[in-house]
């Protein structure tokens, strides 16, 4: 592959030092996917899942078996008593709305203990956009986010002091977003858990599980997680799903999420799956292997990168919990460059240069390089960020290693045609 790149007799030694010094990383990886391969594998073979579970169904969508027994298994698989997986959750941001309205009720708070979270909730709780435009503030619930201590560790001191009988929702973002604290690991949000319930045993805990699926053996809900949501378009979807997300949990709070979603009196009783379950159960019976892949390309991203004197996080050898690997720029020209190099060694769309421009839902402008074949999908390679500072390209996904491989070689190959990096 090195041989197409003009700088790649010079790349070649680099990458064989790296892919041997991560090897033992993606040893550990496979035996991860094995693991939730295997849960995945049972739970489809207690359900009995067969081929008529994929049959469309029209209109109120009333007795589809396929979309019923898929719940059973996302439930099954992430630790939840019941699910609502819908091809109407249109995103991650979708599914975690319809969780937090579906169960906060005017007068109650919800306490994010994660910091800030991620840009496009922020409409969503009411500290940004228009008034009147139906978020939580505008429904008298209550909010507010409890900063890291130095950007790292929760504060559980003010989290403490916050908690008031008004608190109905705890809120965890187990990713770091667009932001530049680490990412934090399934036994760290136990122990968030374990303190949370230790103040107020019947508080909710609700986990933001976007990029988080099958990267550990457990999940939020293993841990005592009351709810959580992710988008179809990323892990879980394992690249096979074309829209969709999903809401495991309690019975009792994925009940009232189904009510958000529908109307009451009808919840998750109705809802036509159309052509979509047979992507869905597809597409989650590769997630392990699919996630397993992107979290290779994300070491070699890590390590690759580093080699070369860059900044990135998390590091080659860090624990992960998530498929997010960010990349720090010195400027918004080496940003924008990267990622314009990973969209033109992208399978579709390679022939167009993204841009920053306003994208809904977030304050800044965002370049974002997805030349995906399903739109916007973080489970394929994609290269983003908001352009601000730090300048900082997030970097997730890929279907495969070998084309996240690629694609980061060719980036890096760019940028020194471009003479934006210099090799050491």
């Amino acid at each position: 592959m090195l041989e197409f790149l003009t700088h790649g007799e010079k790349l070649a030694p680099l990458v064989a030092d790296v892919e041997k010094m991560i090897s033992e990383r993606h040893k550990e990886i496979e035996e991860v996917i094995e693991y939730n391969q295997f849960r995945v594998l049972q739970s489809f073979r207690k359900h009995k899942v067969s081929d008529s579970h994929f049959i469309p169904t029209t209109g109120y969508g009333y007795d589809d078996i396929g979309r019923d027994t898929l719940e059973e298994i996302f439930a099954d698989v992430l630790g939840g008593e019941a699910g609502l997986v819908r091809p109407q959750i249109i995103s991650g941001t979708h599914a975690i709305s319809t969780a937090l309205f579906g169960v906060l009720r005017p007068g109650d708070e919800l306490l994010y203990i994660t910091g800030k979270p991620y840009d496009t909730l922020e409409e969503i709780v009411g500290i940004r956009g228009e008034s009147g435009n139906g978020s939580l503030k505008d429904f008298g619930i209550g909010y507010e986010a409890i900063d890291l201590v130095n950007d790292r560790r929760i504060n559980y001191e003010k989290v403490a002091n916050k908690m008031t009988s008004k608190t109905k929702v705890i809120g965890i973002q187990r990713s770091k977003g667009y932001g530049t604290r680490p990412s934090f690991t399934i036994e760290q949000i136990k122990e968030m858990i374990l303190f949370v319930k230790e103040i107020d045993p019947n508080v909710i805990v609700f986990v933001d599980n976007c990029y988080g699926e099958f990267v550990e053996k457990l999940e939020p809900c293993h841990v005592g997680a009351d709810l959580m949501a992710g988008s179809l378009i990323k892990n879980p979807g394992g690249g096979l799903a074309k829209t969709g997300g999903y809401i495991v949990g309690r019975k009792d709070l994925v009940e009232k999420c189904g009510y958000r979603l529908t109307s009451p009196g009808i919840g998750r009783e109705a809802g036509a799956s159309l052509y979509a379950l047979q992507d869905m159960y597809h597409g989650f019976f590769m997630a392990p292997h699919i996630t397993g892949q992107a979290l290779k390309g994300a070491i070699f991203t890590a390590a690759f990168l580093e080699k070369l004197g860059m900044n990135t996080n998390p590091s080659w050898d860090a624990t992960r919990t998530d498929l997010i690997q960010s990349v720090q720029f010195d400027d918004k020209d080496k940003m924008i460059a990267f990622c314009q190099a990973i969209q033109a060694a992208s399978p579709i769309n390679a022939h167009f240069t993204p841009t920053a421009n306003y994208m809904p839902g977030y304050e800044d402008d965002v370049i974002m390089a997805a030349g995906t074949f399903i739109q916007g999908a973080s489970i394929e390679l994609t290269a983003d960020g908001p352009i601000r500072p730090p300048y900082i390209a997030y970097v997730q996904g890929g279907l495969t290693y070998a084309h996240v491989k690629i694609a980061i070689c060719s980036a890096v190959n760019s940028l020194i045609e471009k003479e934006l990096l210099t090799m050491k």
